[in-house]
């Protein structure tokens, strides 16, 4: 059995994945707050947890993976107010745009993916249990834990505190400690609210993650609750620090046997913000260029390292991606056969190396250079084409590319309505070749090759892209 290494945040070092149980994998994802669009940060985030992923079962895990979805927020009930909107509709309208996202990204569906909403009950519980241990407690605006009480707070981060992340908080002079954080807000004016026997008002944001955890995912009678716990480097502190104090204090469990954090995302050399104005919206980006593209592009990277967002690079990885498809479009119609060996070991290799998607592209290179060379010297080769196919089915089930129609891949950007031109154009060039009519053949293949269209006759029927 192939050792898989990963990064682990805490320890700073690779180490070797070892499961709590045998063969099984819980993965527990930190999801976006849905009061807005995804941006390509989630974008980076879900690719990289989703290699995660994909890796694990790749080596025969069974995965729970889980991504939750943070519905209720300040940032929501502020949308709420400006916009007359329920929170149930504003978080539903962008928990099921998040999903489309994700689907055009090729992301695997998650095992599990919990509401904050719909998991009160376990966070009042865990609540109420580090009040009673005297590990909690109740002041004017909400119910507090107390860090002081947690003897190894700041394991996780290797800080146990922050002074601008403490200063971007309302300062409160009745807490004990100044790292002491919300686990519960009482109601203001105009605010959502749910009952509690400590108080009525609604959770704070860390205590989200370890009750659902708590609930969901829990191995009982083990050091650590779950196996890996991943997002992106800024959850690191105070948010991952936090979870694992409560999960820790509340059930003297360690919340998480790993910890995996994916680097952010920079758009032409600044850290993305909204607050700087050039946040990426994915649905912006996906009009112009397709998931799988996108997807790509932030694979060329490692998860850990920060990532220049910028289009002269996603252009030159579009073309490389380009590559893929052209070979997967000299097998096409060809009955697979079973993978390369030696090609696969080196995919799983590479990837079983916290993931290095770079080294795994390297080879896909190298694969599609060789196949190249040897199609052009015996494009009859049956047995070759069968194992690129193969090939190519085990690039999509690891990798999340090259999973499309070879020609549909080089038609994004043609309309609806342009596609039935062109559909109507090519049955006219059909019906007229039939006829033995080729002057009217060659003008139609003339109109259509004017739309910036090439047309190729295969066995299977006449097929086309966009030049």
């Amino acid at each position: 059995m192939k050792k898989i290494y990963i990064y682990d945040s805490v320890k700073k070092e690779k180490v070797e994945f070892q499961s709590i149980e045998d063969k099984k994998a819980k993965i527990y994802v930190c999801g976006p707050t849905v009061y807005d669009d995804s941006h390509l940060g989630h974008a980076r985030s879900a690719i990289a947890f989703d290699l995660l992923h994909r890796v694990l079962k790749i080596n025969g895990y069974e995965v729970t993976m889980t991504k939750n979805f943070t519905d209720i927020d300040d940032k929501i009930i502020k949308k709420m107010y400006q916009t007359s909107r329920t929170l149930e509709d504003i978080t539903s309208e962008y928990i099921n745009a998040y999903k489309a996202d994700m689907r055009a990204l090729n992301v695997l569906d998650n095992t599990l993916e919990p509401k904050a909403t719909q998991n009160l009950e376990v966070m009042k519980e865990m609540i109420n249990n580090l009040i009673s241990k005297n590990i909690a407690y109740v002041i004017s605006n909400g119910v507090y834990f107390d860090t002081s009480k947690d003897s190894t707070y700041g394991c996780i981060s290797h800080r146990a505190s922050d002074e601008n992340s403490q200063a971007r908080v309302e300062i409160n002079t009745e807490k004990r400690n100044s790292s002491d954080f919300a686990l519960w807000k009482f109601a203001k004016d105009e605010d959502v609210v749910f009952e509690a026997s400590f108080g009525n008002g609604r959770p704070g944001w860390h205590i989200e993650c370890s009750a659902m955890i708590e609930k969901h995912l829990a191995y009982k009678n083990t050091p650590y609750q779950i196996d890996i716990h991943g997002g992106g480097a800024d959850l690191l502190f105070p948010h991952h620090e936090n979870e694992a104090a409560q999960t820790r204090c509340s059930s003297n469990q360690e919340i998480a046997k790993y910890w995996m954090h994916n680097g952010f995302v920079n758009i032409d050399g600044e850290k993305m913000s909204k607050s700087l104005g050039n946040s990426f919206f994915l649905k912006d980006v996906l009009k112009s260029y397709s998931g799988e593209v996108i997807r790509f592009y932030l694979l060329t990277a490692h998860y850990r390292t920060d990532f220049n967002f910028n289009e002269e690079d996603l252009l030159s990885s579009k073309k490389r991606l380009d590559k893929l498809y052209r070979v997967k479009k000299r097998v096409y119609g060809v009955a697979l056969s079973e993978v390369n060996k030696e090609f696969k070991d080196k995919i799983i290799d590479a990837l079983n190396d916290d993931i290095n998607t770079s080294k795994a592209i390297s080879f896909i290179d190298e694969m599609i250079s060789s196949a190249n060379d040897k199609l052009d010297i015996n494009p009859k080769d049956k047995a070759l084409k069968k194992e690129l196919v193969a090939n190519i089915e085990f690039i999509s089930e690891v990798l999340g590319i090259g999973n499309n129609d070879a020609y549909s891949y080089f038609q994004f950007g043609i309309s609806n309505e342009e596609k039935t031109e062109i559909e109507e154009l090519i049955e006219k060039r059909t019906e007229a070749k039939k006829a033995k009519d080729f002057d009217t053949a060659d003008k139609v293949r003339d109109e259509i090759s004017n739309l910036g269209i090439s047309l190729m006759d295969t066995p299977a029927g006449v097929v086309w892209e966009k030049v």
